[in-house]
Formats: structure tokens, sequence, C-alpha cells
């Protein structure tokens, strides 16, 4: 019993040693470091994939870049835009930047590659986005279609990486790629565990762009940066992820995005609850309204009585070392109409139907955990190739 006590709590206590470090300096994301790059990129003609986290100190990279005398011709942006956010799935036209008079090609809805004719005259992409480390998160498929756009018409890629708020961890069931989708592009876990910079090395050394094609892939590291790091994001990744609370609780919550559940779009703390007018009132409420950044949120204008998240870092319920799949779990479990619960997107966003095929069956969290052992193993030998910093190990 006491070796069975000693293997539980083992991976415990280490997690919580790792919580207590007190880093000795910050960390340093790639994009300062212009001195690494700016000689690869000085008298090249430059498109920048970028957004309103791509900031050098309280400056954006474009605008330093350009103070720097680097030819810019193009931005291009993800989700959600360039220096404005809009909301989750709203299409973002093309347009030019006012502050720069520079033209943004925006790479969601129906143009999420860059092509031929906009990387015209270009001879170096530079990507410098900051990620929270989810595979459902848009971002990384971005850099997906934007290293193989590269790597077929022979342009180099600069990846500027950034530190992972979810990198201590990685966790979940690994996308069966006949479900691949823009919310999940590679056969990758819930939680990969890597930077951007490591995420683009995989993806380019594994073979997994388009017809096995390889991109001349640069990535300026982060400093003073590890997988043991708890690095906060200073600037909001997209509008309904407002806080350090919501980023660690965005790997677990995000698949009630594939229910009839609201996880409090249309409120001041989005992706910290989760509701339904159809489970049963446990004395907490919220009722979705249309804000900024969810206009047109689900549920909207009814009651949802459901649970109360905002306080998970202050109760250590999160940063955790794995998935929590025993919210999916209990909403489910007490939902009176089972056969409305789950949307058809839960298996885009699962990565397939086993997630949800286990939850109908009725399986506990650790069985289903328990059905990821093998293939988590063989990512872990995928990931530990491409690995830019020490391990959480």
């Amino acid at each position: 019993m006491k070796r069975l006590l000693f293997t539980i709590c083992l991976p415990l206590v280490i997690f919580a040693f790792n919580m207590c470090r007190v880093a000795e300096k910050s960390c340093i994301p790639g994009s300062y470091q212009i001195d690494l790059y700016k000689d690869i990129i000085k008298g090249k003609t430059v498109a920048v994939v970028a957004n309103q986290t791509s900031m050098v100190g309280n400056k954006h990279l474009v605008d330093t870049l350009l103070s720097e005398g680097i030819d810019i011709r193009l931005i291009f942006s993800p989700e959600h835009g360039f220096r404005n956010m809009a909301d989750a799935g709203e299409i973002v036209e093309n347009s030019k930047d006012p502050t720069t008079g520079i033209s943004v090609v925006s790479l969601y809805g129906s143009h999420l590659k860059p092509t031929p004719d906009d990387l015209t005259g270009i001879d170096i992409v530079i990507f410098d986005i900051q990620d929270v480390g989810a595979r459902f998160y848009t971002y990384i498929s971005t850099l997906h279609y934007v290293l193989e756009s590269c790597a077929e018409n022979n342009i180099k890629c600069l990846v500027l990486d950034r530190p992972n708020p979810n990198g201590f961890y990685f966790d979940g069931n690994v996308l069966d790629t006949a479900y691949r989708s823009f919310v999940g592009m590679d056969p990758i876990p819930v939680v990969h565990g890597m930077t951007i910079g490591e995420y683009a090395r995989m993806v380019n050394g594994e073979g997994w762009l388009k017809n096995g094609v390889k991109c001349d892939l640069t990535v300026i590291k982060c400093e003073n940066y590890d997988h043991k790091t708890y690095y906060t994001i200073p600037v909001k990744t997209s509008p309904n992820l407002p806080n350090q609370n919501s980023v660690y609780l965005y790997p677990s919550i995000c698949f009630f995005e594939g229910t009839n559940i609201s996880l409090g779009r249309g409120t001041s703390f989005p992706f910290q609850v989760y509701g339904s007018p159809l489970l049963p009132d446990k004395g907490f409420s919220f009722t979705p309204e249309s804000v900024p950044g969810a206009k047109n949120p689900p549920l909207l204008g009814k009651k949802c009585y459901g649970t109360d998240l905002r306080d998970a870092i202050k109760k250590s319920i999160v940063p955790s070392p794995k998935l929590n799949l025993e919210w999916v779990i209990d909403a489910y479990a007490n939902y009176p109409e089972k056969d409305k619960f789950f949307t058809p997107f839960f298996d885009v966003l699962a990565g397939g139907p086993a997630l949800r095929e286990n939850i109908q069956r009725g399986m506990s969290a650790e069985e289903i955990r328990a059905t990821w052992k093998d293939e988590l193993g063989r990512f872990a030998e995928i990931r530990e190739k491409y690995l830019l910093y020490s391990d959480f190990k």
C-alpha cells in the first residue's frame, strides 16, 4: 500500500515542487532578440504573420521592424484579425493596417493558406504569434499552412518563438487524421506541450506538410524558458480567453463547444464556467448576453445553471498536469436530454468519435485516460526529437 501511495503521489509532489520554482530571470520571447535575426531579414522582402500578441515590449513587431529599416511588404493575420480582435469564427476581411498602410491578408475563413500570388516578391515569412498550447486553438493550424505554403514556394520561414502557458504537460487523445480540420490539423494530443517553434520543427520534420514538403525553417529561441516554466501571457490571445485562469482551463473546458452547454461566452468570465438551463440548480447561474467578442453566444438570454470555475487558480484546480474530463462527464450525466447533449462539432474538436462514445458508454475519466496511454507514448517519442528547451520530466 505504501509503495502504491508513493507511486501515485510522487508525480503530484514533483508537479507541486515545479509550481513553486521562482525563475531567476523572466522569459524573453524570440521577437525581442532582434540582434539574433536582423541579419537574416536585412535586405530581404518580408511578410509577417502576426496579431495583437506580436509585441516587442510595448511596441508591435511590425512597427519595431519598420523602425529597423526592414522591408515589410505584407501582413498575414490569423483568426480574430491583426491589431484588433474579432469574435471567434467571425470572418475578417482583407484590409490595410491603418498604422502603417501595409496590406493585411486574412488567413481565416475561405482563405486559410497563403497563395502563390500572396507570396509573389516575398523572400522570407516571419511568424510571431502567442499560442496557448491546445490542438484546437487555430493559431497552430495557421502555422501549419504557412509552413506548407513557404515550402511549396521556396520561401524561408522564420519563427520567433514564444513560451507556451500550457507547456508543462501533454495529454489527451491523439487526433485521428480522418477528422482533420482547422481545429485539428496534425496527429497530436489535445495538449501538445510544445512552444510554437518546437511545434513548427515537428510538423516540418515529421513530413506532416502536404506531400511531405519541407520548409527552410529557422526558429529564434526564447531565453530563460523551459517546460517547467509557468508563463503568464502578457497580451490576450483572443477575446474569450480574458485571463490566465481561462488559459489554464481552456484545454479541458473547450470540449463544451461541441455540446449544447454554454461555457460562458457572453459573460465577463468565458471559459471559466459551464452551464445550461437544463442542468440542475446547484446554487450558481449565469445568463449569456450579447457583448463585444461574443455578439451571438450560445444560449443567449437564457439562465444557465452549472459550475463556477472562476477561482480555479485560487483553489489549486489549475494549473494541473493533465486534462480534466470530469466536467464534461458530469454535465452529460446530469443532462436530461442525452441525445441532444453532443453536437456534430464535438467529434471534430475531440479529433474523432472515441471520446464521445466512451462518455456515452459511461466510462470514468480514468478509464478513458487509460485508452490514451499507447498513443501518448508514441507522441512522446516524436515530441522529444524537436524540443528546444529542457523538458518537465
